[in-house]
């Protein structure tokens, strides 16, 4: 089992701290529709913005750490991204400048993913290594949960502004801990062997593709879920009660529990996979989150803890994929073409990340008329669905992956 050293500690707190912004929109998106006075496609555009910037952010990070060191991409990653973060919390006070500004931390912050997971893949050998990989996703899924919390806490007390501003901060001092964590960390050099080719090494490995294409689905499925199930949440509760600020801030409460879970799946589930074997894994995971997916947003019409029961199993299903996903592709790769694998499939991962939320936005609006002039949205069956069909891409390609693999 890996040992949670104080490299790894400090790793996983720094990447902790760095997702605490990856949630602020979304933990203050019931509030800012109404203060911005964003339909439901305005909104959902602002997370897409955030995606597409990180997709771009990934894809040219990860190739770029085959040339450069990892290390140093990973480090000025998060002290770019600190920057961003506190520019976003203190300026964007509308629709224009949150698009701008979240896009913008999004592309300063997308070097420290890809990178680390390089990182980790150098340091601990495959039997180990998605015990590992899941102990670093997990701890992104406990920033996101703390920004949930944080913003919870803060929406009540001092509106969005105070929210940005306390989540907003988490990466000043996660890039302050990473700094001291890998000052003396050495990463491997790896040199590509004669005759390699990208094409050959990644595009056409028949694994290796069905990795991309499964984290591909994944993505939709999850990043549009993140997006917008703390607004269904609030949603759900007013429906019992509660309305305004106050269902915004403790639908984010709520849905840090969504993330709390992600953070044991992410490790539970990495650590089976290297006992049970990856694709098995994948497979009984996806199956299960695209059946949630299609279920979830029928679900407002049912008591709310019930919705809260379907939404853990919802969260964590939908996350205990990732870190398998991850190590299944440092396994496949050349380690030469590791970072333009892993580029590949952040473009395509959180690309279709970027456009689900606005698809789901766009879906909501339309099943449910006038809602986007000021009304409440009452229909969130059909919303949802949509991330389901990125749900079956990936049970698909676990499926297929699991047969290319035994070969």
């Amino acid at each position: 089992m890996v040992r949670l050293d104080w490299w790894l500690a400090g790793i996983c707190l720094a990447r902790a701290l760095n997702g605490l912004v990856f949630m602020t929109y979304a933990a203050t998106l019931p509030v800012l529709q109404q203060e911005w006075g964003m339909s439901a496609v305005a909104a959902g555009s602002i997370a897409g913005g955030f995606q597409f910037g990180y997709a771009l952010s990934l894809v040219t990070f990860s190739c770029l750490a085959d040339r450069l060191c990892p290390k140093k991409l990973y480090l000025w990653s998060l002290t770019a991204c600190a920057l961003c973060a506190l520019l976003f919390a203190g300026l964007a006070r509308d629709y224009l400048s949150g698009l701008w500004l979240y896009t913008l931390t999004a592309l300063s912050m997308g070097g420290n993913y890809t990178t680390g997971l390089i990182i980790l893949a150098d340091r601990y050998p495959i039997a180990k290594r998605g015990r590992a990989m899941g102990l670093f996703i997990a701890s992104t899924s406990l920033g996101y949960a703390l920004s949930l919390m944080l913003s919870g806490i803060a929406i009540p007390i001092g509106g969005y502004q105070l929210a940005f501003w306390i989540t907003c901060s988490g990466p000043a001092a996660g890039a302050l801990l990473a700094w001291i964590t890998l000052h003396r960390t050495r990463v491997s050099e790896r040199p590509r062997r004669k005759g390699a080719r990208f094409t050959r090494e990644v595009l056409r490995k028949r694994p290796v593709m069905a990795l991309v294409w499964g984290y591909t689905g994944h993505s939709w499925e999850l990043l549009g879920m993140w997006a917008w199930t703390p607004a269904f949440l609030a949603a759900a509760l007013a429906v019992g009660g509660p309305a305004g600020v106050h269902a915004a801030g403790l639908g984010a409460h709520l849905a840090a529990g969504f993330h709390i879970m992600g953070l044991v799946a992410s490790f539970t589930m990495g650590w089976l996979s290297d006992r049970l074997g990856r694709a098995p894994v994948m497979v009984v995971l996806a199956g299960i989150s695209t059946l949630c997916s299609f279920a979830f947003g029928w679900t407002i019409v049912l008591p709310f803890y019930l919705v809260f029961l379907a939404g853990v199993i919802y969260a964590f299903c939908s996350l205990g994929d990732s870190p398998i996903l991850s190590a299944s592709l440092t396994e496949s790769v050349d380690s030469a073409y590791l970072g333009a694998a892993f580029g590949l499939r952040s473009v395509m991962g959180f690309g279709a990340g970027a456009v689900s939320p606005i698809v789901f936005g766009w879906v909501l609006d339309a099943t449910n008329p006038g809602a986007a002039q000021g009304g409440a949205y009452h229909i969130w069956g059909w919303a949802f669905s949509v991330f389901g069909l990125g749900g079956l891409v990936a049970w698909i390609a676990a499926l297929y992956y699991g047969r290319v693999r035994q070969k």
